[in-house]
């Protein structure tokens, strides 16, 4: 059973790796493995309850392959970890069958409570260089996570996750309740073109700090806009003449004004080509 599995992880080898020539050159040079092969001795020990021997054959293969795998994670079948350098897999996380995970990636945790504390990964999913994926979360099949991601919240099947925090960029299918549009997205969306802005990734879904941040301002900006359309109301029916020339906002810096245009129009092509993917599915 063992020998069986090592074969079968390293015939896993050339469908991901195109520079893997041959079977001793993989059986011999590709740290990922090794430790992934001597995770299942560590992890069997584990669950004979030879604890403190199981920790620290884990150690050895740390020392060997620059990989940390706690002898308590559980691992599927054709698991790939290519180069293998600061991989670290926590004591409570599941992995499901042909995944993979890229140098640098770490599934941990974010509290020091016992029990579920690690991520759980779907079949399939592939993260890349970099990526941190952190508390109980659950990463669904086919899933990829981009390189220097920091995921902390689930992430659904077959869709493409990147930036800190980690938010959906291709594949998922909007539900009812991100596409059904408020009046507060349209008075936000209404007010940033006044203000020659183009309103991405303000909605109230997007986990963006800075995108949050945003549509807080243009909340207040719309706010501010009605309390002194009031106030032009309230002099002009006592006899004044105010907010009849009222000069148009204009940015300056032609440069700023196209590039704004083109990073609009290239964000509605992808969405509209989304959109597209989404539709013949």
């Amino acid at each position: 059973m063992l020998f069986r599995g090592i074969r079968e992880d390293i015939a896993s080898v050339y469908q991901r790796d195109p520079a893997a020539r041959h079977f001793f050159e993989v059986l011999t040079n590709y740290p990922g493995l090794h430790a992934i092969w001597i995770h299942r001795i560590s992890h069997r020990l584990w669950r004979w309850r030879l604890r403190w021997l199981a920790r620290w054959i884990s150690t050895i293969s740390r020392w060997f392959t620059g990989v940390e795998i706690h002898p308590g994670a559980k691992i599927g079948r054709r698991f790939f970890i290519d180069h293998g350098m600061g991989v670290v897999i926590g004591e409570t996380a599941e992995i499901g069958d042909d995944c993979t995970l890229y140098h640098g990636v770490t599934l941990g945790g974010t509290s020091w409570k016992s029990g579920k504390r690690h991520p759980t990964l779907a079949n399939g999913v592939v993260v890349g260089a970099g990526a941190k994926i952190l508390g109980p979360l659950l990463i669904g099949e086919n899933a990829r996570i981009g390189s220097n991601s920091v995921v902390v919240r689930d992430v659904p099947e077959g869709v493409t996750v990147v930036g800190i925090p980690g938010r959906i960029v291709a594949g998922a299918k909007p539900s009812a309740e991100i596409t059904a549009r408020t009046e507060k997205d349209d008075a936000r969306e209404a007010i940033a073109k006044k203000y020659g802005f183009d309103a991405y990734a303000v909605s109230k879904d997007n986990p963006d700090p800075v995108a949050m941040s945003i549509g807080r301002m243009l909340d207040h900006m719309h706010m501010l806009d009605n309390r002194v359309v009031e106030m032009c109301k309230a002099i002009n029916s006592m006899g004044g003449n105010v907010c009849s020339d009222v000069p148009k906002i204009e940015l300056e810096h032609e440069d700023f004004v196209q590039a704004e245009q083109e990073a609009a129009k290239s964000r509605n092509d992808v969405n509209q080509e989304q959109t597209n993917k989404v539709g013949k599915r």
